[in-house]
């Protein structure tokens, strides 16, 4: 299972991370690298406005890629299996690699934009399917753990490609190219050791009707003594959904038996998004100037926020089967808005005496464990688990969606929203951290150590009355 874990892991939600935290280090290289090609091409210089133009369309296409990915994973791992979807995506990463890699010797720029809008597509499929198959192959008492192992690759891959991004490694002028087409190395991991994994065993008895092969996939993944009790399991709920075909997004909207479930997913995926994780990022350099950090050790210590996510992410994996998942996300959201409180006032009392902004930097690590100690991990988890097996695949594509969506509006507001409020938009994320919070303590029930089809019940009561 472990093993398991890390061969579906190094191709999924790695890739995300990874994707998402090269890019900050080349910036200034691609900078320069359109104003060289565009004046090479056109015989004049790039104007600042088409420059920034140009960089926040290379930035932004990827999160509209990892949309595109979202929606057609659901359908990917229907056709063609939760395992057969990861490794065909693969091929999606190596060709976006190879784009990448060869815009800046061929001097043209689109194979960079088509590059990113590739590599989104392969995180957006990456990050629905992954936690189907793990939340599929676990035994119901190491469900959460093995669940995490999406939350632990991702954030393992923001701190590996903040590390493989420093100037020292691949982040120099003229390792750019290689730095950005790194990722197809995950991708060809991924092809050389998933292969020697079973599929999901739900997927085979429930999906395509094949017993003795989930038999044998169990056998694998939980031991020759210990599969039956699986297998019971896997066949009542085959059992329960009596040949109910995989549903499709938009069946789920008009299904009142998973309404609850559904907009449970709606609101953590959005609360996820706009929890202000996002916030603390924009303002952590400026925090990090303020403390008195030069700006060439910035990214050293940036490094430290990485690190941060990696660590609660492997704290919350092993805390999650014993404390539930209740008590763990619901103290993450209400951290944050603890922390949020602080970064207001820390913020607005900056100038005032010398020892402010290292309570704003302690404030930015504690609102980064706070936030994958609950809701960074345990959201993706929850979305496996509060749905049985016809309506899973549907239920990821509607919060993959949702999620991609929430992150590209991110995107494109927040710098206006920070303008306009300031150190004041903490207010904004205390409320939203608040709020989420009291939804989960009112209307999720705690699933740990809970079949599918025990979950399905609890919330046939919020559904029915």
């Amino acid at each position: 299972l472990f093993l398991a874990v890390c061969a579906v892991g190094i191709g999924g939600t790695f890739q995300y991370g990874y994707n998402v935290s090269i890019i900050n280090a080349p910036t200034q290289h691609i900078h320069r690298f359109l104003n060289e090609t565009w004046a090479r091409r056109y015989r004049k210089a790039l104007s600042p406005g088409l420059l920034t133009f140009l960089w926040s369309v290379i930035a932004s296409i990827f999160s509209l890629g990892g949309l595109c990915g979202a929606l057609i994973g659901g359908s990917m791992a229907i056709r063609l299996g939760r395992k057969g979807a990861l490794l065909v995506n693969n091929a999606v990463a190596i060709l976006a690699s190879i784009l990448m890699g060869i815009s800046f010797p061929t001097g043209l720029f689109e194979l960079l934009i088509a590059g990113r809008f590739l590599i989104g597509i392969n995180s957006g499929i990456g990050i629905c399917v992954q936690p189907l198959y793990l939340g599929e192959i676990a035994p119901k008492h190491l469900r959460g753990g093995l669940a995490m192992g999406t939350s632990i690759f991702l954030t393992g891959g923001i701190l590996t490609g903040q590390i493989i991004g420093l100037r020292e490694l691949l982040g120099g002028e003229s390792d750019w190219p290689l730095l950005l087409s790194s990722s197809c190395f995950p991708a060809f991991a991924q092809l050389l050791f998933l292969p020697w994994f079973p599929e999901s065993p739900r997927y085979l008895l429930i999906d395509r009707g094949d017993e003795l092969s989930c038999a044998k996939a169990l056998k694998r993944f939980h031991g020759s003594s210990e599969y039956r009790r699986e297998m019971e399991d896997i066949q009542r709920e085959c059992f329960a959904l009596n040949g109910e075909r995989p549903k499709k997004p938009w069946h789920l909207f008009t299904d009142r038996d998973v309404r609850w479930q559904l907009i449970t997913v709606i609101v953590m995926t959005m609360g996820q998004q706009l929890s202000g994780i996002n916030a603390i990022y924009f303002y952590a350099t400026y925090i990090f100037e303020q403390a008195g950090i030069s700006a060439e050790k910035i990214p050293y210590v940036t490094l430290g926020t990485g690190a941060c996510e990696c660590l609660t992410a492997l704290t919350c994996g092993l805390l999650i089967d014993s404390v539930g998942r209740r008590y763990l996300i619901i103290g993450g959201y209400l951290l944050m808005a603890l922390w949020s409180i602080v970064l207001t006032l820390s913020l607005t009392y900056q100038e005032l005496y010398p020892w402010v902004p290292y309570v704003s930097m302690t404030s930015i690590f504690a609102f980064i464990l706070s936030f994958g100690l609950g809701p960074g991990g345990i959201t993706n988890t929850l979305t496996a688990e509060l749905f049985v097996q016809s309506s899973r695949p549907a239920a990821y594509t509607i919060g993959g969606t949702i999620s991609w969506v929430s992150f590209f509006m991110i995107g494109m507001l927040f710098p206006f929203i920070v303008k306009g409020l300031k150190q004041y938009c903490f207010l904004v994320f205390l409320l939203e951290c608040s709020s989420v919070a009291a939804f989960i303590f009112f209307v999720i029930p705690e699933t740990k150590n809970k079949s599918f089809l025990e979950i399905s019940r609890e919330f046939h009561k919020l559904n029915f009355g």
